[in-house]
């Protein structure tokens, strides 16, 4: 009997390992024009026109509160979910993993609490951890 085996499209961020579910994923696109979007959350970069389509671009660094990323020196991962689209704005896009369901383990407890919302678990893989991020809370920031 095999092991479940869940599919991961990765990216970096900040030189962490991050991931989300393939099959939330539309595509990977390069650094694209936004319009900024006055009030909006400090996480929301701007806008995106892609082929017809207007999305909301999420800094992933700002909504971790991590360092802010050089200009133009980012890739977005445009997530679909329930009819509604986000695109993540992450440093590096890496590979689409394939990942034993038995290396899964919940998030401490002690991280703070965006964090949590946001992480729906870690992975171990031989090199390092993975981040496996939750689709739902990322498309309720916005």
């Amino acid at each position: 009997m095999s092991a479940a085996l869940h599919t991961f499209c990765t990216f970096w961020v900040d030189e962490q390992l991050f991931g989300v579910d393939v099959a939330h994923v539309q595509e990977v696109v390069s650094p694209q024009r936004m319009t900024h979007v006055p009030l909006a959350p400090g996480h929301v970069r701007g806008l995106l026109h892609l082929r017809g389509q207007i999305v909301t671009a999420v800094d992933l660094r700002a909504q971790l509160a991590l360092p802010p990323m050089s200009e133009e020196q980012h890739m977005n991962v445009v997530l679909r979910h329930e009819g509604r689209h986000l695109g993540l704005l992450v440093d590096r896009v890496g590979d689409v993993l394939e990942v034993d369901a038995a290396c899964f383990a919940r998030p401490p407890q002690h991280l703070p609490p965006a964090v949590l919302e946001l992480v729906a678990g870690v992975y171990q893989l031989p090199q390092q951890l993975l981040l496996s991020l939750e689709v739902e809370s990322l498309m309720r920031s916005v």
